[in-house]
C-alpha cells in the first residue's frame, strides 16, 4: 500500500481532504490526533508538517505527498509534480515598508549596499537576488516575517500572500514576484510514472476536472439545433437524442461552465427548450 504524505493542519489540509473524499478515498483514522490514516482502504495517509513532506517523499518515507510548490522549490530536492491541484494559491513576493524609499525593483538593482531580506524561503530569496545581480544579505525568520521591518531586523521581506491584505495591514507594499505556488501532488522523480501514483492523479484530476461544471439537459426544437450547438458547445459538442414520439422536439445533453449556466439556461429558453434540468458532476474523464 502506498504511503502519501499529508499536511497535518491548516488549509492545506482541509482542502486536500475534502478532494479524496471526493474521489472516494476518504480519510479513516482513529482519531483527530492518529499520525496514519487509511485512504479509501487503497492508499495510507501520513499527517507530517507541510514543510516536511519534500522532504519525506524526496527521502522514501513515503510514496507521493501533497503540499506547497513554493515549499518543494525552497527544499531543493530531486521532485516533480504529478498534478496541480488548484487550491491554496498564493504568491512569493517581495515587499517592503510604505516608508522605505525602496518603491520598485529597480531601486534594489540600483543599491550600492546590500539589502537586508527577511524571509522564511532563505534558498529561494537568495537564488532569486542573485539572478537579478541585486546585493542583499538574508535573514532567515521562523516565521511573521511582515514585521521584521518594524523590528529594524531587515530592510524589505519576501513572504507568501494571496490577497495582499496581510502586507498591507502591517503597512507593507509588493514591489516584485518571486514565484507563483500552489498544492501539488509530487513524487521523487525516480517514481513517476508508476502505475498506482498514475491511478491516483486520474482519480484527483477526474474530480478537478468536473469542479465548475454542470450537466445540463434540455428539449428543444429538432429545427433550431444549429443554433443550440452554438449555446451549447460542450466538451466535444452537445450529446443529440430522439425523443420517444417526441416529433418536432429533440434531447441534448451537454457538459456546460457553472459560472455562465444562467446565461445558458437563457439562451436556450429564448430557442424554444423545454425541461431544462441541471445536475452536479462527481467525476470527469477526458
Amino acid at each position: 500500500m502506498l504511503r502519501i504524505a499529508l499536511p497535518n493542519k491548516g488549509r492545506l489540509a482541509d482542502e486536500i481532504r475534502g478532494l479524496l473524499d471526493d474521489a472516494g478515498l476518504g480519510v479513516q483514522s482513529r482519531g483527530e490526533r492518529a499520525l496514519t490514516a487509511s485512504l479509501g482502504g487503497e492508499f495510507e495517509a501520513l499527517f507530517v508538517r507541510a514543510q516536511d513532506i519534500p522532504e519525506f517523499v524526496a527521502d522514501g518515507a513515503a510514496d507521493a505527498g501533497v503540499t506547497g510548490w513554493d515549499l518543494v522549490c525552497e527544499s531543493e530536492r530531486a521532485l516533480t509534480t504529478l498534478l496541480d491541484l488548484e487550491f491554496g494559491r498564493c504568491r512569493l513576493v517581495v515587499a517592503a515598508h510604505e516608508d522605505s524609499p525602496v518603491r520598485t525593483f529597480a531601486d534594489l538593482e540600483a543599491a550600492t549596499t546590500p539589502f537586508r531580506v527577511a524571509t522564511v524561503f532563505p534558498r529561494l530569496t537568495q537564488r532569486y537576488f542573485a539572478r537579478a545581480g541585486c546585493p542583499a544579505i538574508v535573514v532567515p525568520v521562523s516565521g511573521a516575517a511582515e514585521v521584521a521591518p518594524h523590528l529594524g531586523i531587515a530592510d524589505i521581506v519576501v513572504d507568501l500572500t494571496s490577497t495582499g491584505s496581510t502586507l498591507k495591514v502591517n503597512g507593507l507594499h509588493e514591489i516584485a514576484t518571486v514565484m507563483e505556488s500552489s498544492a501539488r501532488l509530487i513524487v521523487a522523480e525516480s517514481r513517476a510514472g508508476e502505475p498506482a501514483l498514475d491511478d491516483l492523479v486520474a482519480a484527483l484530476a477526474s474530480v478537478l476536472r468536473a469542479r465548475g461544471r454542470r450537466y445540463l439537459m434540455a428539449n428543444v426544437p429538432r429545427v433550431a439545433l444549429d443554433r443550440v450547438t452554438a449555446v451549447l458547445p460542450g466538451l466535444n459538442g452537445p450529446t443529440v437524442i430522439d425523443i420517444l414520439n417526441g416529433g418536432t422536439m429533440v434531447a441534448v445533453h451537454a457538459v456546460v461552465p457553472a459560472a455562465t449556466i444562467y446565461r445558458t439556461i437563457a439562451a436556450l429558453k429564448t430557442l424554444g427548450a423545454e425541461g431544462i434540468l441541471v445536475t452536479r458532476i462527481e467525476r470527469l474523464l477526458p
